[in-house]
């Protein structure tokens, strides 16, 4: 049983704070929707697009708010973007949430 004088209360606000930062990005339907594929693997922005029913610009801008808070990554493979989860809590998160809401 952990005491409560061993508990770094200061460590806990920052986990608190990046766990908040987390699910605040995530509580986005074309979010949520455009993790749930890329849970599953790499997809082109054409893929997501055609999958999802997300047209432009909706979703370019969700897919920079996914970027700009480090959840995907990008490469390029041709002329196509490829996107993928590079945010391990994002990703247990997904997992988690696929048997619930994703159904893939």
């Amino acid at each position: 049983m952990t005491l409560i004088e061993d508990i770094n209360f200061e460590e806990l606000r920052e986990s608190a704070d990046k766990a908040c930062n987390l699910m605040r990005v995530m509580a986005n339907a074309d979010r949520l929707m455009l993790l749930c594929q890329l849970s599953q693997g790499e997809k082109s922005v054409s893929e997501l697009q055609d999958l999802l029913k997300i047209y432009q610009p909706t979703l370019s801008q969700q897919l920079t708010v996914l970027r700009e808070a480090e959840l995907v990554a990008t490469r390029r493979e041709g002329k196509n973007i490829i996107y993928r989860i590079s945010s391990q809590p994002a990703l247990a998160v997904m997992q988690v949430l696929s048997q619930q809401i994703c159904h893939i």
